[in-house]
């Protein structure tokens, strides 16, 4: 039987949805949950000492409980870390959602729980016709959001949650992914949210500055046992 699976989006891009999607990996493991992380489109290659990888698919490949075939984790990778459409065009390469889906049940089989983490926001151009909202509709997961916590965070989140509704999507849940350390208020825009989003909030992540940061850490920050209730 297939396991759970969430798709992980954010209210921009840089809001930390990486290191909260490998966070939800490490939280769902500590509750004895075998999980996987799936980057289905990821722009922009780090030229590492054996080959060259995704930085995010990098992270969600040590995260996971499994180790699995790159292909199946992230599908397409594209080399420059720019808009996927505008990526792809360049590259010659035609981003269809055949592969994706393919590649999710495969790892939907192999594990209780995957994490699909999208590209940017919510509403990334895939090609000319087609974004990464209508490939969360089409995947047809459950959503959670990553709010990236600073000055005008509540618009877009809400604006968020209402293009997930209007997709006919579940909001499973949101993470506050504090990253501005100095946002003034940020315990009452917090609570804004928590009164107005509808759905759990399934933690606070600290602002991750300094030293390199640990999703193992931030972990335990979550509460990840309402997503398999």
């Amino acid at each position: 039987m297939n396991g759970h699976a969430f798709f992980v989006t954010g209210t921009d891009t840089e809001v930390g949805k990486t290191f909260a999607t490998c966070a939800l990996l490490h939280a769902s493991r500590d509750l004895g949950i075998t999980a996987l992380g799936m980057k289905p489109v990821a722009a922009g290659i780090e030229e590492a000492a054996d080959r060259p990888i995704n930085g995010d698919v990098a992270a969600m490949q040590a995260a996971g409980s499994l180790a699995r075939p790159e292909r199946e984790i992230n599908p397409y990778v594209l080399r420059t870390p720019i808009a996927p459409h505008i990526a792809a065009l360049e590259e010659g390469i035609q981003l269809s959602p055949i592969p994706i889906f393919t590649a999710l049940k495969t790892l939907r089989s192999a594990a209780d729980v995957v994490f699909v983490e999208g590209v940017g926001g919510f509403r990334v151009p895939l090609g000319p016709a087609y974004d990464s909202a209508d490939l969360a509709r089409d995947l047809g997961l459950p959503v959670i959001l990553v709010v990236g916590m600073r000055l005008g965070c509540l618009s877009h989140a809400l604006l968020t949650a209402e293009a997930i509704e209007r997709r006919g999507l579940a909001l499973a849940g949101w993470i506050a992914n504090q990253v501005d350390p100095a946002m003034l208020r940020f315990q009452e825009n917090r609570e804004a949210l928590v009164t107005r989003l509808g759905a759990p909030l399934l933690g606070t992540l600290g602002h991750q500055g300094g030293a390199t940061p640990d999703p193992r850490k931030a972990a335990a920050e979550l509460a990840v046992a309402p997503l398999f209730a």
